[in-house]
């Protein structure tokens, strides 16, 4: 009995997908800056990342002057308010702000005094409802940029959205 013809096939890859293989791992890897910041996403420059995540910090930033402003005008709101504004003040940490951890008593006379465009009402009913529209607003804001940002600041900007909305809640809460 005669043996069958050998194989003209060689077992393995071919020379040809070896090269096509390599060629294209080669542009992928050319593709990349190579940084892996993991900043860069739909917007395609990390410009914008970072341009929101300053712009996030000084909002919250803001916000801490809010309450700081609340708490200066109505001390007694300290034990309600108090958690809320060191939860601002971590946000703004979270965003790449350095702060120093204080107090909001000790905050405020370390620190230069409330901006004077802040203006708080004279009832205490009134004052946390300028509060909660504040977070509300940021809150809205955030969630409306976090589209426009690549996915890990997206979820911080969603996750601090939310925390904003659930502030907005706990300071209305009572007041129904």
């Amino acid at each position: 009995m005669p043996y069958p013809p050998p194989s003209r096939v060689p077992a393995g890859p071919r020379r040809r997908s070896l090269l096509a293989s390599f060629a294209g791992g080669a542009l992928l890897v050319g593709c990349s800056d190579g940084s892996g910041s993991g900043e860069e996403g739909t917007s395609g420059s990390p410009s914008v990342a970072q341009r929101v995540r300053a712009q996030a910090a000084r909002d919250s930033r803001g916000l801490v002057g809010r309450y700081d402003a609340v708490l200066a005008a109505h001390p007694t709101l300290a034990q309600r308010v108090g958690p809320l504004r060191a939860e601002a003040l971590r946000h703004a940490e979270a965003f790449g702000e350095r702060v120093s951890p204080a107090s909001p008593g000790a905050s405020r006379s370390a620190s230069p005094a409330p901006s004077p465009s802040v203006a708080v009402p004279v009832t205490e009913k009134d004052a946390l409802a300028q509060l909660a529209a504040a977070e509300r607003e940021l809150a809205d804001r955030r969630a409306e940029t976090l589209l426009d940002v690549p996915g890990e600041l997206a979820r911080l900007l969603a996750s601090v959205a939310a925390a904003g909305a659930a502030h907005a809640y706990l300071l209305t809460e009572r007041a129904r």
